[in-house]
């Protein structure tokens, strides 16, 4: 960019108008993208990467993780949509609407010669406002199995089928409940999910207990025990090799069989602690045991609990040895010289499930587990990543309910209902000055929830609106009945949305679209992470 482009005025103009058109562009096409995937009606989108692979989804959080997106603006407000889905778990599609609505709604306005910065001071006033409105407009509920149940569903209804949907939302619920321990905060991390290609993925359920990915190594173990003991461990039964490099020298046949002899004579040791304990517990009675260690155990090792009738699996991974205590009780051994039937865990059954050349073991039917396995299933990899990606949005939303202990009524009802409060006398007199203007953008902004929904479930968009406000009006929180296109009571339907996600949704989305508003010229930098001249900078950045 030349001296005189610089210093020349009309230049100047040019190129902040240049600028705020390519950031109102890239927000309104990013909405585009993704408008159409909104709600339980919305369409789902293909993605494909560069070695084939496919992927079906219609989750907001996972198109824009995976899209390759070029343009600046587009991949800002992508990477600020995807943080909203870190923080609360969804809301990422809802987001990127709202930002590009913001956008469009201002350009408007600043079409008729009004300056970014006076609409920017009314969209901070119209937030403030519009987080105020949202503290009222919440229903705080005492929290059950059934309003769990609701927010679940509603969570769910709009990343899969309906079909799958009803299946998959009380196993949701009953997972996190068995982990919640009221008054503290529910460990999401204590739902383990696992991954089975097998049969459809309506088939995936609940285990109330672990589901190791491995099975035993020896053909003789049972495959199935009820009332076993568990012994979990983390000692080795095979023969190691020293940590440094040492070695052993014989001179004839006899001196290595003795060397081998005394190996095998201390694994051996370990072994006969095992095998008496096991007696101990179930002798004359119809218990059985089972152990489930960290480290291996060779073949020798497991012929002999195979013989004593122990069923044994090696090297599990340490996160499901954590689990496991949590699961059945009783505490992890790093030594066999104080085992005691005080250290053992329980489960009512254990069983071994083969799928081709791969092997499941599930621990069921334990006492109180303090941690719990969602077994997801399809026939598929895109399925199964499908149905996960929905899963884990669904327990985030039950979280959010628990811990917020209030709901939001759902399906545009509260989109609908702020932007009546913003346009209202009472409120709007109190604005002053040419900041009005950018509440009345916000305000029209947020009701591009409710088209949006209308026109996927191929509605009449003003007509569905206009039956929503017309029934606000009148006194009554309604939203939108995306089979019948009438208004609807969300409290008798059980449609929740979650507080924390629309609280994130709206503050992100103003404070996005406002710098982007007050943008006015986009420069090529050169590595960002570089110190270069005066101020930190480096010289010879350019106009784009």
């Amino acid at each position: 960019m030349s001296a005189a482009e610089l210093l020349n005025p009309k230049a100047e103009s040019r190129r902040r108008g240049e600028a705020l058109q390519v950031n109102i562009s890239a927000g309104e096409g990013l909405r585009n993208v993704l408008k159409s995937n909104l709600g339980p009606l919305g369409t789902i989108k293909m993605l494909v990467d560069g070695a084939g692979q496919i992927k079906l989804t219609k989750d907001g959080n996972v198109l824009l993780r995976e899209m390759q997106i070029t343009n600046p603006t587009a991949v800002m407000i992508g990477r600020a949509a995807t943080a909203q889905d870190d923080i609360c778990g969804d809301g990422t599609t809802s987001v990127v609407l709202m930002v590009g609505e913001l956008l469009k709604q201002a350009e408007r306005y600043i079409a008729e010669g009004l300056h970014p910065r006076v609409i920017t001071d009314g969209f901070e006033i119209a937030k403030v406002e519009a987080l105020k409105f949202l503290d009222s407009f919440k229903l705080p509920r005492d929290i059950d199995r059934e309003l769990l149940l609701n927010v679940a569903r509603t969570s769910l209804a709009t990343k899969l089928n309906a079909s799958l949907t009803a299946k998959l939302y009380p196993n949701i619920v009953d997972a996190v409940l068995a982990i919640y321990k009221a008054p503290a905060k529910p460990d999401l991390h204590m739902v383990e999910i696992m991954k089975m290609q097998h049969r459809t993925a309506s088939d995936t359920q609940l285990i109330r207990g672990l589901v190791l990915d491995h099975g035993a190594r020896h053909p003789d173990m049972p495959k199935r025990l009820e009332n076993a003991y568990i012994l979990t461990l983390n000692v080795s039964l095979e023969y190691e090799k020293s940590e440094i490099n040492s070695g052993f020298f014989y001179s004839s046949a006899e001196q290595r069989d003795k060397l081998v002899e005394s190996e095998r004579r201390f694994v051996d040791a370990k072994l006969k602690k095992i095998v008496e304990l096991k007696k101990e517990v179930c002798a004359g009675n119809d218990k059985s045991f089972v152990v489930i260690n960290q480290k291996g155990i060779d073949p020798l090792s497991l012929d002999v609990l195979a013989k004593n009738g122990i069923f044994a699996l090696r090297r599990a991974k340490r996160r499901n040895m954590e689990r496991l205590q949590l699961v059945c009780g009783g505490s992890a051994q790093n030594s066999v010289e104080d085992l005691s039937p005080e250290v053992l865990g329980w489960a009512g059954l254990v069983y071994e499930q083969t799928l081709g050349e791969e092997k499941f073991t599930f621990v069921e039917e334990v006492k109180d587990p303090k941690s719990v396995t969602l077994l997801i299933k399809g026939p598929n990899q895109h399925t199964i990543a499908q149905v996960t990606d929905a899963v884990r949005d669904g327990l985030r939303s039950v979280y959010n309910t628990i811990v917020d202990k209030s709901v939001v009524p759902g399906a545009g009802a509260f989109q609908v209902a702020c932007a009546s409060h913003l346009k209202a006398d009472a409120f709007s007199k109190t604005v002053k000055g040419k900041a009005k203007w950018g509440v009345a953008a916000f305000a029209d902004a947020l009701l591009i929830i409710p088209k949006t929904l209308a026109a996927n479930a191929g509605l009449d968009i003003q007509d569905a609106l206009a039956a929503l406000q017309d029934e606000y009006a009148d006194g009554n929180v309604v939203g939108l009945d995306l089979t019948t296109g009438e208004p609807m009571s969300p409290e008798l339907e059980g449609v929740y949305d979650s507080f924390r996600v629309l609280r994130n949704c709206i503050a992100s989305s103003s404070s996005i679209a406002s710098n982007l508003l007050l943008c006015d010229e986009l420069l090529k930098a050169r590595q960002m992470g570089r110190q270069g001249g005066p101020g930190g900078m480096d010289d010879g950045g350019e106009g784009m």
